[in-house]
């Protein structure tokens, strides 16, 4: 029997097993893929728009070689992290379900089963892209995740979306010779664009070097075209590879498989926001998946604070 049980792990689940394993409580770690696996699947060139020590855990210092720190540099920092405390952690393991049970809880996973007083559910919301339901959808071409420019060399691509992920696949589809198109619902880029990328794009759509739509919608994707409408009605362009960067969120449906109610209007977990702790006594959420539908509002900068506060809760109840 654990004291804790962690699900995921990425910076939020990692400060976790760190406050425990300091405070002496006994736990373990269960991730589906590997270590921080969001941050894996992340474009390959991609910076991270926090500097360094905000994304620091473990009070273990993250050198970077610029102001804002690679991907890669982000993968090496929390692997060093995780073998600096030596973190018990089962990777490739997928928690499948978690009942409640007179000592605690019982998580069901995709090789065994263990026991805990507690669970932390701290998975993240990047595995789960917002589909649009459209004719086409499942096409091979179409992909829910961007990771580099290259394969798309003088190809038809477009890419859905209008915030910081879609800025950043059309300005690197286009500067690597792609032919692009953004498509929006909405009648103008997100405001909430880094400051530095978001003056870029919109030349880039003025000058005409990246074709853009706004108050647009796919209504279909087909082998070699995508069909495009707006309020004028219906219109064809020519396509080899759509990129639908709509967002992502969190696993709803397994929340409310462990018992957690959702808010009505943002599907974030009912919690105390003091202590993390859900309306299940002893399953606490952390990290980004708190957010519900407004995740844009828990990064890893605060989010890596929650374990600390997660682990107080559950001495004290002791």
């Amino acid at each position: 029997m654990y004291s804790l049980v962690i699900i995921g792990a990425g910076p939020s689940g990692l400060s976790a097993a760190i406050e425990a394993q300091k405070n002496g409580l006994s736990y373990l770690v269960i991730e589906k893929g590997g270590i921080v696996n969001s941050i894996q699947n992340f474009p390959a060139e991609m910076s991270f728009f926090s500097t360094p020590e905000l994304l620091e855990i473990g009070d273990l210092p993250f050198t970077s070689a610029q102001m804002r720190p690679t991907r890669a540099e982000g993968l090496e920092y929390y692997t060093r992290v995780a073998g600096h405390y030596k973190l018990r952690c089962n990777y490739f393991e997928t928690v499948t379900a978690v009942h409640k049970i007179e000592t605690g809880f019982n998580i069901v996973t995709s090789r065994s089963q263990y026991q805990a007083n507690n669970v932390l559910i701290a998975t993240g919301y990047y595995d789960n892209p917002n589909f649009m339901n459209i004719p086409g959808e499942e096409l091979p071409k179409v992909s829910h995740y961007y990771d580099e420019p290259y394969p798309f060399f003088q190809q038809n691509v477009l890419v859905i979306g209008a915030k910081n992920s879609a800025a950043i696949a059309a300005l690197e589809l286009y500067r690597h010779g792609a032919k692009v198109t953004l498509v929006h619902r909405g009648d103008q880029l997100s405001e909430k664009i880094k400051y530095w990328i978001l003056p870029d794009i919109q030349n880039r759509i003025k000058e005409g070097s990246v074709s853009a739509h706004f108050n647009t919608h796919v209504a279909q994707i087909n082998e070699r075209s995508v069909i495009l409408k707006n309020r004028d009605g219906q219109f064809e362009i020519l396509n080899d590879f759509v990129f639908a960067l709509t967002g992502y969120h969190p696993d709803y449906d397994f929340l409310v498989s462990c018992g957690i109610e959702l808010d009505a209007e943002t599907h974030a977990p009912k919690q105390n926001p003091a202590t993390f702790e859900t309306n299940v006594k002893g399953i606490f959420a952390a990290g980004s998946i708190i957010a519900g539908k407004n995740n844009n509002s828990i990064f890893i900068e605060n989010g890596r604070l929650h374990g600390k506060m997660i682990i107080e809760a559950i001495i004290s109840s002791r």
